[in-house]
């Protein structure tokens, strides 16, 4: 058999597979991202079928759906939006920070992976999938609630700090100088602030660049501009991944509506195999060991996020179950916490057990993050019902 034919085998085993497990989740009700990355931990190295033919393809596709999943988060978003938002959400922003990224931080330190792996991990865990929350909240019926302001207004401080925190992750990975690293920073910076200028100023403009009437000539229009602005962030060491989420920010209006609606099945497809070559280069061997701290990290992270939302609900005057949906919803972590991941094993600046414990961690909290944020509404109401029944007094 040719190396073709195996490569195409696989790929297509593996898409089918896709399907299966996406209709599995869907039944169930919960996110399909577990799915994908047991897939991968299955036939990955040291899993139960080792496919390699179609590794090279999986690793490409997997960064194009980086790029997608950017792309497409940056769309929801107008510049007004994110200046809104960060003058909203500024001080629950920072008690996210230091709430969530904390306990990612000590347990890298304590596992001995250094400042580098510390970096890596605060990240992992800091921040929420907006993928997933979003899900969540339309399913649930929660879009037009009174603390959802608050939780995208959150979400959004985290995209954006992400667009800072990633250009870091990639200048400490890269091993290049405190001077290096302060000029990519301050590239990222720089582009941002541009970004932002041009989105409030002439979005119009950029807009009329990439639309199109016929679909065909859209589509690569988009898919072009995204991965050449993301070639070249990432040849700047600013991120592929912030590159096109500042893309994103910039089309406007319909053209962003269309452009949504174009590229979401791509999204899916290639974000799918993003998280299945993510499993693939995970031995799955190395997960019980980190297993115990993956389970550490998501009982003290969910706290946190609660905690966290909690507080952000209270400062706008919201009352105690709308404080608890809030937190609730903050919960699940998923695509951004496996794309830091996935950055420092690449350009392995890491231990190879961050990995696993990444993946364990992951697979844990996308589950969880649904079924807390089901179950809030109840387990509240019942602790509240218990807190006002009369107590009976004995004559």
């Amino acid at each position: 058999m040719t190396e073709t034919a195996l490569a195409l085998i696989e790929l297509g085993a593996i898409l089918f597979a896709l399907g299966i497990f996406g209709r599995l989740a869907g039944r169930f009700g919960m996110s399909p991202i577990p799915l994908y990355l047991i897939g991968g931990l299955a036939f990955g190295q040291g899993g139960i079928i080792e496919l390699s033919a179609a590794n090279e393809f999986g690793h490409v596709a997997g960064e194009i759906g980086v790029v997608l999943l950017l792309l497409l988060l940056g769309l929801e978003y107008t510049a007004p939006e994110l200046v809104t938002g960060l003058r909203r959400s500024w001080a629950a922003g920072l008690l996210d920070i230091v709430a969530n990224a904390t306990p990612g931080v000590l347990v890298a330190l304590f596992l001995g992976w250094g400042p580098v792996g510390a970096i890596t991990m605060g990240g992992v865990t800091y921040i929420s999938s907006s993928g997933i929350v979003a899900k969540v909240l339309d399913d649930l019926g929660r879009l037009g609630n009174r603390e959802t302001p608050v939780i995208l207004s959150i979400l959004v401080f985290e995209d954006l700090a992400m667009a800072v925190y990633l250009p870091v992750l990639t200048t400490v990975l890269a091993g290049l100088s405190f001077a290096s690293g302060l000029k990519s920073l301050a590239v990222a910076l720089a582009a941002i602030t541009v970004v932002l200028v041009v989105a409030l100023r002439y979005g119009r403009y950029v807009s009329a660049i990439v639309d199109s009437a016929d679909r065909e000539v859209f589509l690569l229009k988009l898919l072009g501009a995204a991965l050449l602005v993301a070639g070249v962030a990432s040849a700047l060491n600013v991120s592929a991944a912030v590159g096109a989420f500042l893309l994103g920010i910039a089309i406007s209006g319909s053209t962003a509506h269309e452009a949504a609606k174009l590229l979401e099945p791509l999204r899916d497809l290639f974000a799918a195999i993003f998280f299945v070559a993510f499993g693939l280069t995970t031995d799955p061997t190395a997960i019980p060991p980190v297993l115990g701290w993956a389970i550490a990290l998501a009982v003290v992270t969910t706290l946190t996020k609660i905690g966290t939302g909690w507080w952000a609900a209270s400062r706008q005057g919201i009352r105690k179950m709308g404080r608890a949906r809030a937190g609730a919803a903050l919960v699940a972590r998923g695509e951004f916490s496996i794309v830091i991941a996935g950055l420092a094993v690449t350009m392995g600046g890491v231990d190879g057990q961050l990995a696993a414990l990444a993946s364990a961690y992951v697979l844990l909290m996308a589950v969880l993050g649904p079924v807390v944020a089901r179950v809030v509404e109840p387990v509240v109401g019942l602790v509240q019902r218990r807190v006002r029944k009369p107590a009976v007094v004995t004559p």
